[in-house]
């Protein structure tokens, strides 16, 4: 069973939309999954807005991947750098610290994380 940022086993991230690199729910890693999808957020539109900036538009529907498209308030598993861009520029999302995969913090700070702990 993965571990938590917090030492404790991973927790789902969020079933609907159905997240994950493996899209089982979780944020959990492996040697195929290139962007390390980690960090399990709480999207907001100033995130969703810098991402779409950044080149990665995470709210436009793609029903060719079964993605609905996410909207402030949805939870997701993103890739450890695009948090950790985001977090440098100011627009980090929130982080549910239960579902984020300790793999995270060869990346990221606890601190940060913890600044940025959804309630």
């Amino acid at each position: 069973m993965p571990s938590n940022v917090l030492g404790q086993p991973l927790q789902a991230c969020c079933y609907a939309p159905m997240t994950g690199f493996y899209r089982d729910g979780f944020c959990r890693t492996g040697p195929d999954d290139k962007g390390l999808h980690t960090v399990c957020i709480v999207a907001t539109a100033e995130f969703l807005s810098f991402s779409r900036a950044q080149g990665n538009d995470l709210s436009t529907p793609r029903p060719e991947y079964d993605f609905p498209g996410l909207k402030p308030g949805d939870q997701w598993c993103l890739c450890v750098t695009r948090w950790v861009d985001a977090f440098n520029a100011g627009k980090a999302p929130l982080v549910v610290l239960e579902a984020t995969h300790l793999h995270a913090l060869e990346f990221i700070a606890l601190e940060d994380l913890q600044t940025h702990a959804a309630k």
